[in-house]
């Protein structure tokens, strides 16, 4: 049996789900697209090849394995994109979540049923048909859960709103025990500078009480605000609109001393390093230009306690 255990975004990682770039197929049709930056590089003819995505997620893997941590990967389901694990399911406490997402990802869980056979079923909460959430809006950090979600008008706007209150609703009542805090963000299913596509787009927190934060990725100040006074404005690392596109807050956490960031990202890793942070530094411009990273491609199952 697979244990699960995730109680915050950087406790030392013993096991993790990694997606798969293999088989992800052709380059979509643009109508088929459904985020501003995977349009933007289809129109532009630059969209991400196969075997480069391969190349960049085998990178990743060997950072993982180098720390020890037990890496699961799907099953290849052909001409399908199954890069990004985050949102196919993640864990909180001793429960993995199975929520509803997108219909056109929906064969994606298929691809890690075979990880899923091997947990316990009481510890499998299947989301509601109602509720939405990916796991890309849900940080679970101590005795809180940090959620992105849109209320309705922006949830029926927008593609790219991908959590929605129910969902949110829905992870207060399975977590009575937690402080669980939603925050609205900005959307736009045209503009990737103006689009925070997930929380993890635009915030999450590293080592043990600081975060990565973009003020401009959060609808209201007032939820910006409640961050910067619970991390301290001192331990916030501010990002600016491009390195938001750029997805530097999309960085993961192996451990509260090592994060994994991608190697362009220069200014982050001067300051992470400055900050006695071990960062390890992967190739992962390919992936970012389908508006995912680091943490949208790793499905954390068990942290130590």
């Amino acid at each position: 049996m697979i244990n699960i255990f995730v109680n915050d975004e950087t406790s030392p990682l013993k096991a993790v789900i990694l997606g798969a770039a293999k088989g992800v197929g052709r380059t979509p049709h643009f109508d088929e697209a459904y985020d501003p930056k995977s349009k933007e590089h289809i129109t532009a003819g630059t969209y991400p090849k196969e075997a480069d995505m391969v190349t960049e997620i085998t990178a990743f893997e060997t950072v993982l394995k180098k720390y020890g941590v037990k890496v699961y990967r799907p099953e290849i389901i052909v001409d399908y994109n199954q890069i990004f694990a985050r949102d196919i399911g993640f864990a909180i406490e001793d429960k993995f979540i199975k929520p509803t997402i997108l219909k056109d990802r929906k064969e994606e869980i298929k691809g890690i049923q075979y990880i899923l056979d091997k947990i316990n079923p009481q510890q499998i909460i299947s989301v509601p048909e109602d509720a939405r959430i990916e796991g890309g809006d849900v940080m679970p950090w101590k005795n809180h859960i940090f959620v992105g979600y849109s209320e309705q008008e922006d949830f029926d706007k927008y593609v790219v709103a991908r959590t929605n209150k129910a969902g949110l609703d829905f992870l207060a009542k399975e977590f009575p025990s937690k402080i669980v805090k939603g925050f609205q963000l900005n959307k736009s299913d045209e503009i990737a500078k103006d689009n925070a596509l997930h929380l993890d787009c635009c915030f999450q927190p590293i080592g043990q009480n600081q975060a990565i934060i973009y003020k401009e990725g959060f609808k209201f100040e007032e939820d910006y605000n409640y961050l910067k006074d619970y991390f301290g404005e001192e331990n916030l690392i501010h990002i600016s609109r491009d390195e938001m596109y750029e997805m530097n807050s999309n960085v993961f956490s192996i451990s509260p001393k090592i994060v994994v960031v991608e190697n362009n990202f220069t200014r982050l890793i001067a300051i992470l390093e400055e900050k006695g942070f071990t960062v390890e530094k992967v190739p992962y411009s390919e992936i970012s230009k389908m508006e995912g990273l680091l943490r949208c491609s790793t499905l954390p199952l068990e942290r130590e306690k």
